[in-house]
């Protein structure tokens, strides 16, 4: 993993975004109460934190440790990423543009849009976003952030490791969805060995599958109910040496699964999550990973930005 991204240095970043995050809560609940037995389940509700997902922790690492020119910044992002960044930048006072692909969610365009963004919608996908926002940034100037092949996103990212090791002590294993790998990337590197990290991918996006099974970051396909949040090419260059150092498995759900857990989050505990942040809790449901009995899971519910749909009948 080498020292740039190491758990000492989550420690010094979180030290320095902390009065811009949310401390997000963690809520228990009995395997029993979702049809699945002698295991505990701990969510850790980031969809609570500013812009309505995790990455504000990696948008604000970035634009408090980076300069920032004043022309501002600039992402690319299927939609959370860059509802971070134009938090971050309104908050801190900068200039930003961001670049989404047309697949972003109404809730995620609208959520850029409020906090005073420059939005350009453009492309399919999120790497034509990408591609036009780094065109923008040689023009124009402006600091790009990665939504998670940088140094500063993926420290930020690892600050939930920090939060959730001093809420949770004692769990056994973390299970978090898998998009560009920022996430699992700052989970892995502050948990190290010590905890079982387990990555959660949507089979119409099977990124960092692909990429073990080729022993490096290579492209993939892009589809699926999270394409949105979870369905870049291929997983980041900084982010694959730490999944394949500390990582543990990796698992692939159905687009139905999701669906399924996005049901069960509401119906059990009244959460609303994107499909992306309900794709975690999909590998339990849909037995993709089986605990062994009495182990102590953590589930991170990564991002909450959507339409609320009623699931009751």
């Amino acid at each position: 993993m080498g020292t740039l991204i190491s758990p000492e240095r989550i420690v010094a970043v979180e030290q320095v975004i902390r009065p811009h995050i949310r401390r997000t809560p963690v809520v228990a609940l009995n395997g029993a109460d979702l049809g699945l037995r002698h295991f505990s389940l701990t969510l850790k509700l980031e969809l609570l934190q500013h812009s309505g997902s995790f990455k504000a922790r990696g948008a604000f690492a970035n634009l408090l440790l980076r300069p920032v020119p004043k022309v501002g910044v600039v992402a690319a992002s299927g939609g959370n990423h860059g509802a971070a960044v134009a938090f971050a930048a309104m908050k801190l006072g900068a200039p930003a543009r961001i670049f989404v692909p047309t697949v972003a969610s109404t809730a995620k365009v609208d959520r850029i849009r409020s906090y005073g963004a420059d939005l350009v919608i453009t492309g399919e996908r999120y790497d034509d976003a990408l591609a036009a926002s780094a065109s923008w940034a040689a023009e124009s100037g402006a600091l790009p952030v990665h939504a998670f092949d940088q140094e500063e996103t993926i420290l930020g990212q690892g600050t939930l490791g920090l939060e959730l090791e001093a809420q949770a002590p004692d769990l056994d294993t973390i299970i978090t969805a898998v998009g560009g790998g920022g996430l699992i990337g700052g989970l892995a590197a502050w948990y190290g060995s010590r905890r079982k990290v387990v990555g959660v991918e949507p089979e119409l996006a099977p990124t960092l599958t692909r990429a073990i099974a080729a022993g490096r970051p290579v492209d993939a396909e892009a589809g699926g109910i999270a394409a949105d949040s979870l369905a870049p090419k291929r997983v980041g260059e900084l982010v694959f040496p730490i999944v394949r150092a500390h990582v543990s498995k990796v698992v692939l759900v159905t687009d139905q699964a999701i669906r399924d857990a996005q049901e069960k989050l509401w119906s059990t505990a009244r959460i609303v999550a994107e499909p992306g942040g309900a794709a975690a809790l999909a590998a339990l449901l849909s037995g993709r990973y089986s605990p062994e009995p009495n182990e102590r899971v953590g589930i991170v519910v990564s991002g909450g930005n959507t339409v609320a749909v009623a699931f009751d009948r």
